[in-house]
C-alpha cells in the first residue's frame, strides 16, 4: 500500500527543512503549538498535517502525535513540503483588482465577500485559487504567497509574495511591525472622549462563546497581546468614522477592540453591531498599506478607494471621508 508520505515523494517538489530549538517559554507545550510559534509563517493546521505524516522529528526521533509535549532545549526538525490537502488547491480564474505588481509582489484590493484562504466550508473560490490562476508559478510558494489575511467580509489592501524569498522577508517585516496596515471602520454610537485612543488589551477565544474572540485576562484565559490605535475622523448622531492602526495582527482584532470601547462595527453581528440598509457586512476597510519592498528596498505606499457600500453608509449618516494626499506608487 502506498502511504501519504510516499505520495508526497511523487509530487516532485523540493522539500525544505527547518531546525528550531524549543525555548524555555514553550516548555511543556504541545508539539503543534510549539512549531506554530517557531515557524509562524505556516498555519497550525498545515504543521499538524506534517506531524501526522511523519515529517517532524524531536531530538532526531520521528513523532507523529500533534499532542506530544516538548521540553526546553528539544531540537525540532520539520520537513516543509506540500501535503495532499494543499495539493488539492486548484487554480480558478477570477477577476482580481491588482493595484500594483512586479516580479516580486502583488498588491490586491480585495472585495468584501471573498475568502482569502481555503478552509472547511470554503475549499474553492478563494483568493488563493484566484492567485494560482493569475500566476501559476505561485503554486511553488506556500499559500500562494499570502502573508496576511483579511476576514471574508472585510475589504481592502493585501500584499502577496511571488517568491519564497520575498515571502520570508514580508513575514519577518510584519512580525517586526515594519508593515503599516491602516483601516477605516464605521461604528455605532457617537464617539466620546479623546479623538485618539489606544487599546492595549489581550485577545483570545471568548470563554463563553468559542466561535468568537474577546478581550481576555491572560492570568485566567489563554490569549495574545493586542494593540490598536484609533483616531476619530468624523462624528455623527448615529455613529462615527474611525481610522484604525494595527500594531499586532490578532484574529478579529479591530472588531473586538472597537466593541470593547462600546463602538461595535456596523453590521458586525458577531460583536454586537446592527445591520444598516446600506451595509450588510462589517463596516471595515483596509484603506492603507505601506512597507519597504523586500527586493528593491523602495518604500511603497498604497491607498484603496472606499467601496460603494461604505460610501453609501457614510452618506446616510452625514459623515465625510477626506483621503490623505499621497502619491500612490505606479
Amino acid at each position: 500500500m502506498v502511504t501519504e508520505s510516499e505520495e508526497l515523494d511523487d509530487i516532485g517538489v523540493e522539500a525544505e527543512w527547518r531546525t528550531v530549538t524549543v525555548a524555555a517559554a514553550l516548555h511543556g507545550e504541545r508539539l503543534d503549538r510549539a512549531l506554530a510559534e517557531k515557524v509562524p509563517e505556516f498555519s497550525r493546521s498545515y504543521l499538524q498535517q506534517l506531524i501526522e505524516l511523519g515529517l517532524v522529528s524531536v531530538n532526531a526521533r520521528m513523532v507523529k502525535k500533534t499532542s506530544t509535549r516538548v521540553k526546553a532545549g528539544n531540537v525540532l526538525v520539520v520537513e516543509l513540503r506540500p501535503t495532499p490537502q494543499s495539493q488539492a488547491f486548484t487554480p480558478q480564474s477570477m477577476v482580481l483588482d491588482v493595484v500594483f505588481e512586479d516580479a516580486h509582489i502583488l498588491v490586491i484590493n480585495k472585495p468584501a465577500g471573498l475568502v482569502v484562504h481555503p478552509a472547511p466550508g470554503n475549499w474553492s473560490g478563494t483568493l488563493l485559487n484566484g492567485l494560482l490562476a493569475y500566476d501559476p508559478a505561485m503554486a511553488n510558494v506556500p499559500r500562494a504567497g499570502i502573508v496576511h489575511r483579511l476576514d471574508k467580509d472585510t475589504s481592502g489592501l493585501m500584499v502577496v509574495a511571488r517568491t519564497r524569498a520575498v515571502m520570508d522577508s514580508l513575514v519577518k517585516a510584519i512580525a517586526a511591525r515594519d508593515v503599516s496596515r491602516q483601516y477605516l471602520a464605521c461604528a455605532h454610537h457617537p464617539w466620546r472622549g479623546a479623538a485618539r485612543r489606544t487599546v492595549d488589551a489581550p485577545i483570545g477565544r471568548d470563554p463563553r462563546n468559542r466561535l468568537r474572540m474577546a478581550v481576555v485576562d491572560l492570568a485566567v484565559h489563554p490569549g495574545k497581546t493586542a494593540k490598536t490605535d484609533f483616531v476619530l475622523l468624523e462624528n455623527g448622531l448615529d455613529g462615527c468614522l474611525v481610522r484604525c492602526i494595527l500594531h499586532t495582527g490578532r484574529t478579529h482584532q479591530i472588531r473586538v477592540h472597537m466593541a470593547s470601547l462600546g463602538h461595535p462595527l456596523v453590521a458586525d453581528q458577531v460583536y454586537g453591531g446592527g445591520i444598516h440598509a446600506t451595509m450588510s457586512r462589517q463596516a471595515l476597510h483596509a484603506v492603507h498599506l505601506s512597507f519597504v519592498h523586500p527586493h528593491t528596498l523602495e518604500q511603497k505606499a498604497f491607498d484603496a478607494p472606499l467601496p460603494a457600500d461604505f460610501k453609501a453608509l457614510l452618506h446616510a449618516w452625514g459623515l465625510r471621508y477626506n483621503p490623505p494626499t499621497r502619491v500612490v506608487n505606479p
